[in-house]
């Protein structure tokens, strides 16, 4: 794959659940979401077969990975093991870079934004 070169601005975003709006890149092997959080907002528990390596840009955002809940703030960086069962909670607006490693196939969807809205529905 040649490389790329992408401009968050110009991307669309979507509203995943209502307070989560994303922004979705992919290079040939990972898959990137801009995460743009309200204050309050939570997002479901779930797993995925993906490594996750979340970026905290702005703002506090509690996550539980596995039973074990920890505060992330700008400047920290988390990494979330494959099938790991996690939640979270914007505790103020955020601003955030999920970095997904393999590609997610998902994500690149057009009704992307409906896998977290399933994942609340199915309880995980």
């Amino acid at each position: 794959m040649q490389g790329a070169i992408f401009e968050w601005k110009d991307i669309e975003p979507k509203t995943v659940l209502p307070g989560l709006h994303a922004r979705f890149a992919h290079s040939g092997a990972m898959s990137f979401v801009s995460w743009e959080m309200e204050a309050g907002s939570p997002f479901p528990r779930h797993s995925h077969p993906h490594e996750q390596v979340v970026h905290m840009f702005e703002g506090e955002l509690e996550v539980t990975v596995e039973g074990v809940t920890t505060v992330l703030k700008p400047g920290m960086v988390a990494v979330i093991p494959p099938n790991a069962v996690h939640l979270g909670r914007a505790l103020t607006d955020c601003r955030l870079l999920d970095v997904f490693y393999p590609l997610r196939d998902d994500y690149m969807r057009s009704d992307a934004p409906n896998i977290l809205q399933s994942a609340a529905g199915a309880g995980g």
